[in-house]
């Protein structure tokens, strides 16, 4: 018999970080990150990359004395962040809180990019989320084979994080089954996780910290117990305080994805961008900017996350579908789709605010029509 042919396995090279899809913070801005440590001469806390001045820097934008600039990732109150960054400078916890859309998720990624070099130790909170994903789970190989030990063990984000003094993330904490949230008090109040099965424990290195985000809008949310509200101080995300700020986030926002995106077109104007801005305002706040027309409210969120993905979405459509002109009509799909989640209550009032406030701006009329062809009668 002829012996069996053995088959190798393909192997392929890592992906160029130049080709990823979304490339991680510290991977996206290096060079900002690397030019910040060499200029940054100031007191940095134990295992911190960057003084904290340095993170706020990073976070909000500036100049160098070298004349580098450092480009703004978050548009917004500077006291909120400078308070986030000083309560990872102490031994408590970092809860982001706001309404989704706020940039909660963006500032929690940049935080542990700039303090600690790694922003991937990260738990995403779900309904399935388990004390496994917390805490640690088994090889089951190896702990068959050669019974319970430490190499059995495989450390989740958060045991990693505490190991190397790095900054973990819990993404949306309050989507995690109640039970399996108060998982983190040992580990926020003691500095340790232990490890039953051994008679072990894992102590944190200095550097370890927690930034969790969350938010009370969306369906499913467990509140969290006292005794875990205890360990965190809070900060509250708002949504941008003025049309001006928000667009400029969502401007922002849209020109990084379009690069990344690599769409062949010419990227939004800005009036496009203010009038997508302006209708979830309106819409949001329930009222039109004047302040004459009341107005309901969709069940949507109509956050800035919302405007970025209407307008993204309307320059795929200019690139792939279009003369590679942003228009009026690229942007009215995702603008509808946006605003009417729920058919039955969101229908009535966008239909209300397009007959009683688009149809009644001269400047808006392109919009009014483009709209209107696209909602059900």
């Amino acid at each position: 018999m002829a012996p069996s042919k053995t088959r190798r396995r393909k192997t392929t090279s890592p992906q160029p970080s130049a080709e990823r899809l979304r490339q991680q913070a510290e991977q996206e801005f290096a060079a900002e990150l690397e030019e910040l440590a060499k200029a940054d001469t100031r007191q940095r806390p134990p295992n911190w990359n960057l003084s904290p001045w340095a993170v706020a820097t990073y976070l909000l934008g500036g100049n160098l004395d070298n004349g580098f600039e450092i480009s703004p990732k978050y548009i917004g109150n500077r006291r909120l962040i400078e308070i986030a960054i000083a309560t990872l400078a102490t031994d408590r916890a970092l809860l982001l809180l706001g309404v989704p859309g706020t940039a909660k998720s963006w500032v929690s990624e940049h935080l542990a990019a700039a303090i600690s070099g790694d922003s991937t130790l990260l738990i995403q909170g779900t309904a399935g989320t388990s004390e496994d994903a917390i805490r640690y789970s088994w090889n089951y190989a190896k702990l068959i084979a050669e019974g319970p030990s430490r190499e059995a063990t495989v450390p989740s984000p958060l045991m990693r994080a505490m190991e190397t003094g790095k900054i973990a993330r819990v993404e949306e904490l309050t989507r995690i089954p109640s039970d399996v949230q108060d998982t983190l008090i040992t580990v926020l109040s003691e500095k340790t996780l232990p490890i039953p099965e051994l008679n072990q424990a894992v102590s944190a290195q200095k550097g370890f910290n927690l930034i969790a985000t969350a938010n009370d809008r969306d369906r499913g949310v467990n509140d969290l117990s006292s005794a875990l509200q205890r360990r965190f101080n809070t900060v509250v995300l708002p949504l941008p305080a003025t049309v001006e700020i928000e667009v400029e986030i969502v401007r922002r926002r849209v020109e990084a994805l379009g690069r990344s995106l690599e769409l062949p077109a010419e990227p939004p104007a800005l009036q496009e961008i203010r009038r997508v801005v302006t209708a979830f305002r309106e819409l949001r706040d329930g009222v039109t900017q004047d302040g004459k027309t009341k107005l309901k409210s969709p069940t949507a969120t109509l956050s800035p996350a919302e405007a970025i993905s209407v307008v993204s979405n309307g320059w795929a459509l200019a690139a792939h579908f279009g003369d590679g002109q942003f228009r009026v009509d690229d942007v009215a799909s995702g603008l509808v789709g946006a605003v009417v989640k729920d058919p039955s209550r969101d229908s009535v009032v966008w239909k209300e605010y397009l007959e009683t406030v688009v149809k009644e701006r001269e400047e808006w009329q392109d919009l009014y029509r483009a709209c209107r062809k696209l909602t059900p009668v």
